[in-house]
């Protein structure tokens, strides 16, 4: 399997020939020129994860792509008049022989006044979960994490703790993009410091550049 981050929460994920994007928003453009995607998996309608105009740049070049979601963000599609499938918590769809099941069912709480959107992880080949916007902790084993380290919604000692819940032979930092780069140490350096001597290794993806897992 390879991953490549295009930044925040926006992942190309390739298995077995399948290319399959992740949370295309408005935090980044990089998604905007790849081609040859057979599927696009939107976690939840937050724009840093769905982004309508990201999705339509997407489509024009890859026309036969797939997007799969759950109802919340397929909303959002709708008023675009994007097509998409419902992929929600419970469900599963095969390609190419790769597996990808829908875990998860709402947004983690950011305040008691905001409503909770719906949000849906997705366990990729059985090996790798992109997790969305919460903390849902797969009923299986999970080799790749994704793991959220920022947000209205986190606590970077909640990340540290969901990773060592969830227990991955390896994790990397997603949703991150609000941050400046040269301010975004504290977030990449201190949950090794906890996952390492747990067997867990924290590996920091570089913007753009394709690894093998």
């Amino acid at each position: 399997m390879t991953i490549t981050k295009l930044g925040h929460s926006c992942l190309l994920v390739e298995e077995k020939g399948l290319k399959i994007l992740i949370d295309p928003g408005v935090y980044t453009e990089l998604q905007n020129r790849i081609k040859g995607i057979d599927i696009i998996l939107i976690t939840q309608e937050h724009p840093d994860h769905l982004s309508t105009d990201s999705v339509q740049k997407i489509l024009r070049n890859n026309p036969k792509a797939v997007i799969c979601t759950n109802r919340g963000a397929g909303l959002i599609l709708e008023k675009s008049k994007i097509p998409y499938q419902l992929l929600e918590h419970g469900g599963k769809l095969e390609q190419k022989g790769v597996t990808i099941e829908a875990i998860g069912r709402k947004h983690a709480v950011i305040y008691s006044a905001f409503p909770r959107v719906d949000n849906t992880g997705y366990l990729i080949a059985n090996r790798f979960f992109h997790p969305g916007d919460a903390l849902t902790v797969p009923k299986r084993k999970v080799e790749i994490l994704a793991l959220p380290v920022a947000g209205p919604w986190l606590k970077l000692s909640e990340a540290i703790d969901y990773a060592k819940k969830v227990k991955p032979k390896v994790c990397f930092p997603i949703h991150d993009g609000a941050f400046n780069p040269k301010l975004i140490g504290p977030y990449h350096s201190q949950p090794p410091v906890v996952l390492k001597p747990l067997g867990i290794k924290f590996q920091v993806l570089d913007i753009g550049n394709p690894t093998k897992f």
